[in-house]
């Protein structure tokens, strides 16, 4: 039964959805079945016990129905109908957290019904609201058009034929809905053709970016920001656009929802990233200045206020690469308690070590990494890494020939390692050791690895190999 659909979506609710769904389900506007209440607060119960247990639909029927013979066609009956109240729930729970919504609707059935005497209060409700919005993303125009539209037929605008109508607002709200979204749905599609080979047929997209590019709309942020996310991506060689959009991001990104804000500085995150790696060094700063931005306008959190230990490890190394050692040291222990608490550790542990190794602290390095086993397979791949690097550093020759035996071992025991990825760890392994091999000033060498390396594809550290080559004299 666990594994049933009913059951997993009861499962996502929390303690408080589960008091008002449980609320909703005594409701005899909603449901007049006793059944239906019982198998929902079984079923939660089972749920709040932790139980990896299954629970049996024998079980669960005897509960609802005790002392009656189990008939399963009408136990999935039951199941089914408790389903479709936990979608009608999580409808009317989006619709209570949507005034605005709710006050269109409420405009249309005033429309519908003729209700001439509700025709002002919905009307002064839904502009309430309107006003009240503050995201001003596509779905805000859309919802303009509604209210505009719904306006139109409850003044009977038709019949006023020789009056001034509202009809303009009406399409300049929808225009505004379908060029912010078109936009932002173009962006995605130019995204996603650098991963998935897939032509697709984009109606008027040619006619829609000509028209924007020949006016101004600076008052719609949406637009502006998502044309300039265009810009940046198929125009990318002319750094202008990057910068506008860096402006706009500054100027209007808390209009929109926190998950599209994100999205949104994903775009120009990722054309510093590609800048960066084409040589321009200069993105770096900008890259640690957006960074710096989603920090402080708070849009970088998930809604439970939490910070992913990606983006958390990702700020630290950009900072760790300006140089920006005391800022990382403070970011860790200001931010440390807003990472999701089954990746805290590992995360704090390891970026700790980070900042040390940036620092040269190599002692600390060994502290802070040598008896951690890390449960997430990437932080046990980098930690590893870096303390290849340490005792590189500390001319520690027998714990590091020790650790390229132990990570060796490692890499082929786990097969969820891809090999392509697993081929470039252990080319660091033996780049590392043939460095160990040799003495500083044999350039005879030292050319040959350093030529070795530029001919092999793929190697975990290069960077930092290429340094080590440098400092001996290649």
């Amino acid at each position: 039964m666990i594994h049933s659909k009913v059951y997993s979506i009861l499962n996502y609710m929390n303690k408080y959805e589960q008091n008002t769904f449980m609320k909703f389900v005594l409701s005899p506007y909603f449901n007049k079945s006793k059944e239906l209440v019982s198998l929902s607060e079984t079923l939660f119960s089972h749920i709040n016990s932790g139980s990896a247990l299954n629970i049996s639909k024998e079980k669960l029927w005897s509960r609802m129905l005790p002392g009656k013979p189990f008939d399963d066609v009408r136990f999935r009956k039951y199941c089914s109908d408790l389903l479709k109240l936990a979608e009608d729930f999580f409808v009317l729970e989006m619709l209570e957290d949507n005034p605005l919504h709710k006050a269109t609707y409420l405009m249309e059935a005033v429309g519908k019904k003729k209700m001439q005497k509700l025709f002002n209060s919905s009307m002064r409700a839904a502009k309430r609201y309107s006003e009240k919005q503050k995201h001003q993303s596509a779905d805000y125009y859309f919802f303009q058009y509604s209210i505009e539209k719904n306006y139109y037929y409850l003044t009977d605008s038709d019949s006023k034929r020789t009056e001034k109508t509202n009809i303009e607002d009406i399409i300049l709200n929808l225009d505004y809905f379908y060029l912010a979204e078109k936009l932002r749905l173009l962006c995605s599609v130019i995204s996603r053709q650098s991963i998935v080979s897939h032509e697709y047929k984009l109606l008027f997209k040619d006619e829609i970016i000509e028209y924007i590019s020949q006016y101004d709309f600076e008052d719609v942020p949406a637009i502006a920001i998502y044309y300039q996310i265009y810009l940046t991506q198929t125009d990318a060689g002319n750094p202008d656009h990057y910068f506008k959009l860096k402006q706009h991001l500054k100027d209007y990104s808390l209009l929109f929802p926190q998950t599209e804000a994100n999205e949104m500085y994903s775009y120009a995150m990722n054309y510093c990233i590609r800048s960066f790696n084409k040589g321009k060094k200069e993105f770096l700063q900008e890259l640690f200045d957006i960074y710096v931005d989603l920090l402080d306008k708070q849009i970088i959190f998930s809604e439970e206020g939490e910070l992913s230990p990606w983006h958390f490890k990702n700020i630290i190394l950009t900072a760790l690469e300006l140089g920006h050692y005391d800022w990382s040291e403070n970011f860790v222990n200001t931010y440390k308690d807003q990472l999701p608490e089954e990746f805290r550790q590992n995360a704090v542990t390891y970026n700790l070590g980070q900042i040390y190794f940036y620092k040269k602290e190599y002692l600390k390095v060994i502290e802070q990494l040598r008896n951690v086993e890390y449960e997430d397979l990437a932080y046990n791949l980098d930690s590893k890494t870096m303390l290849i690097f340490t005792y590189y550093e500390l001319d520690e020759i027998d714990p590091l020939y020790s650790l390229f035996e132990s990570f060796r071992v490692y890499l082929n025991r786990h097969k969820d390692i891809a090999p392509q990825r697993r081929k470039r760890y252990l080319n660091l392994i033996r780049f590392t050791k043939k460095l160990t091999k040799t003495r500083p000033g044999d350039k005879k060498s030292l050319d040959k690895i350093k030529e070795e390396m530029e001919s092999t594809e793929g190697i975990v550290g290069q960077k930092w190999l290429k340094e080590k080559l440098a400092e001996m004299g290649a």
